[in-house]
């Protein structure tokens, strides 16, 4: 291989590989380089995502691709090895990249270059930056940068990319690394270790696989049973297998032990380049700030305290906060109903707006803004460093029920939603712990519960203040997202004691240093998030919504409901005279629509299932509502807001969908629903697998309809049971 890099003309756009262990501010240096601007995907054939960046540096078109977070080039699943494909070209989807800027957390060197110490054996164009200067500095550390560069001969820059300080800086080095022959890669290993590489390209090259880059020769011998093994080809695995355990236990018996021989040796060479280049001032050997926080914050007993507490005031903060909000876009949306309503004549295409698509689409933004801080408080934790202690608070109970705490970050992400936290299981090298997470990652109460849970307890649980400042809302809210959690704790116990059994394996994280939240981040990650909210609210909702109408409104003659409409429009209700007449016009109009809607199909289907919901206090409408978010499980909320305005409970000037289910009777004159009713249904949902989506990705991450249909199977199962006996219990003490 040649250590020559030729020099791109200055017409030619360049391709930056960015690549770092996790918690490094690789994310904060990408968006400052790219001006926060990204395509986001997936790389073809797996479920990693494929984050794109581009910009313009001294009239060089630079387009960046950002790796996941990884903490070396060991891969241990297919997932893992696209960063190790992308930086040798081989990821379809992905060009070669010209060069690679590795990111280092300046103030932990010596663990943070293990990475760069593997990407130095591509022999590719190298940046190291150094971030977070501005916290190694403060802290008394100084690092003699051009000693260090001269040591790995690489180009080395230093950056606070929270600050945007020396963004420019590793543009530069970039185009400088390329202009510059690559030095070689060191040796580290013993010459037998290159002695049996040598046979491997040769036993490879009989076999037809002349193609193998150097380094996946070193990783198949270096990782055992690793993701690297699978890049000669399929029709050679086996014997490959059998090849490189006859090779290892050559090496061990001259001495080099795969593959703890790596660790040492790597270290070995780090300690060497940093001997009299890194210096720690005596202030820097005590505890840091975050040491002495770490004392109390993971202690094993007033960490969780206040974990918990945090949790608690986030949402009693959640339902304290969005009220005025939500009253706003409730507000607006009877206001946009009632001008479409002035604007168009009677008849299918208004009811279609106004009680499809208004008042189902509309139901559903009307909760945004608690979903919008939802995810305001998950990304300020987990940008200030915290959530990373949650993870090692939680290893411990993790253990006891059969997982690690590698498990917390997924169904920590499954809060916000169930998609992203069933795929970050792929961080999990144990397939049985990984399987486990997967399975009650669904638990997790998503955002898209929130509007289910908002609306039973806005409508039918009192705003009472305990204490003075406790909001009884809040602690049921509290109380619905703790309920999946507290649930998926026998589950997993269950599943690891009849599918999946086998031991625990030992949780090692980093903690991050603490900082201060990034507002920029912040933002990125709240917009994103309810961003895909609101592109599911005008895409999948609006559909579901749209086929609710049409099975609520035909095959009905509406030419009454019509020209009631027509007469009610046509009097004047200031008229103190009117009022009596406009009543009864109103009564008429709201018992022709309840009699239409009865006798639709979605009324003759609610009907067919109101035997099997009732045990749970339901009525069909309500039944109708959650057979038909299977999709998604906030559509329920579209669906009743379509159901109750096609049956005219959705009144003008109390436009609301939670008044409408408060003014909601039986057929006998009994309110629709009660406490216990409105407990049942937030059980239901809490438990329930109503999430196609989610159900996809488990298919597309097990590779098998088995999983997806047992989640479902169980999810449901439990969801039914829960909301029997909820509403059982409730009705029976009186709540």
């Amino acid at each position: 291989m040649s250590d020559l890099v030729s020099s791109p003309t200055q017409s030619a756009s360049l391709t930056v590989a960015l690549i770092g262990n996790p918690n490094t501010g690789k994310s904060t240096l990408f968006n400052a380089l790219s001006g926060g601007q990204a395509r986001v995907g997936n790389f073809p054939g797996v479920t990693v995502e494929k984050k794109v960046g581009a910009y313009q540096f001294e009239n060089r078109e630079i387009t960046l691709v950002d790796l996941p977070g990884t903490y070396s080039l060991s891969p241990r699943s297919a997932d893992e090895m696209v960063s190790v494909d992308v930086l040798l070209g081989r990821q379809p989807g992905a060009p070669a990249p010209d060069a690679v800027v590795c990111i280092v957390d300046s103030s932990n060197l010596e663990r943070n270059l293990y990475l760069f110490s593997q990407l130095r054996d591509l022999n590719l164009p190298t940046v190291l930056v150094l971030n977070m200067w501005d916290t190694t500095t403060s802290r008394g550390v100084t690092i003699d940068v051009e000693k260090l560069q001269e040591r790995l001969g690489v180009k080395v820059v230093t950056t606070s990319a929270h600050r945007k300080s020396g963004i420019e800086a590793v543009s530069h080095a970039v185009l400088q690394a390329l202009e510059e022959t690559v030095q070689p890669s060191p040796r580290l290993f013993p010459a037998e270790f290159y002695d049996e590489v040598e046979k491997l390209s040769k036993w490879l090259e009989d076999r037809g696989e002349e193609q193998v880059h150097f380094f996946l020769l070193e990783r198949m011998l270096l990782d055992v049973r690793g993701a690297s093994e699978d890049a000669a080809g399929n029709a050679i695995a086996p014997e490959l297998k059998e090849y490189l355990d006859e090779a290892r236990l050559r090496l061990t018996a001259a001495g080099c032990r795969i593959p703890a021989v790596e660790t040492k040796l790597r270290y070995n060479w780090i300690r060497e380049r940093l001997d009299g280049v890194l210096v720690r001032s005596q202030e820097d050997s005590k505890l840091s700030s975050s040491d002495r926080i770490d004392k109390f914050l993971t202690h094993r007993f007033w960490g969780i305290l206040v974990f918990t507490l945090v949790m608690f005031l986030i949402f009693q903060a959640i339902y304290t906060w969005s009220g005025p909000f939500m009253e706003m876009v409730e507000g607006l949306q009877g206001g946009v109903s009632d001008f479409v309503q002035g604007l168009m004549p009677p008849g299918m295409f208004r009811s279609l707006v106004i009680d499809g698509i208004i008042a189902g689409v509309g139901s559903v933004i009307v909760f945004l803004p608690q979903i919008i801080m939802l995810f305001a408080f998950i990304a300020i934790m987990e940008d200030c460093g915290y959530m990373a202690r949650a993870a090692f608070l939680m290893d411990k109970l993790m253990t006891r029920i059969g997982l690690s705490g590698k498990s917390f970050l997924p169904l920590m992400s499954s809060f916000a939603c169930a998609i992203p936290g069933v795929m970050a299981t792929r961080v999990i090298e144990n397939r049985r712990d990984r399987m486990i997470t997967m399975l009650i990652a669904p638990l997790m109460s998503c955002s898209a519960r929130l509007p289910v849970y908002v609306l039973m307890i806005y409508a039918f649980i009192p705003a009472t203040m305990l204490l003075g400042w406790v909001n009884l809302q809040g602690i049921v809210l509290f109380a619905m997202y703790s309920l999946g959690a507290l649930v998926a704790i026998p589950i997993a116990w269950i599943l690891r004691k009849t599918f999946f059994k086998g031991e625990t394996p030992p949780f090692v994280m980093e903690l991050p240093p603490y900082k201060w939240p990034s507002p920029g981040i912040v933002f990125n990650r709240v917009y994103d998030r309810s961003k895909a909210f609101v592109v599911r609210a005008g895409s999948l909702i609006f559909s579901v919504t749209v086929v609710v109408w049409a099975l609520g409104y035909f095959p009905g003659d509406h030419a009454r409901q019509e020209s009631l409409s027509v007469e009610i429009n046509s009097i004047d209700a200031e008229v103190e005279e009117n009022s009596e007449k406009l009543a009864a016009l109103t009564s008429e109009y709201n018992q022709v629509s309840a009699v239409l809607i009865q006798e639709s199909y979605l009324g003759r289907m609610g009907k067919a299932i109101e035997p099997v919901v009732k045990p749970l206090g339901w009525d069909w409408r309500i039944g109708i509502g959650a057979i038909a978010s299977f999709p998604a499980r906030e559509v329920i909320i579209a669906t009743l807001g379509t159901i109750f305005s096609l049956g005219s409970e959705l009144e003008d000037g109390d436009p609301g969908l939670s008044n409408a289910l408060m003014k909601a009777t039986w057929p006998d004159g009994s309110p629709l629903i009660t406490v216990p009713v409105a407990l049942s249904i937030m059980v239901f949902f809490a438990l329930c697998a109503q999430c196609g989506a989610t159900l996809m990705v488990i298919r597309r991450e097990t590779n098998s309809w088995r999983w997806p249909i047992f989640t479902f199977t169980y999810m449901t199962l439990l969801a039914y049971v829960a909301s029997f006996l909820t509403y059982q219990i409730g009705t029976a003490i009186g709540i």
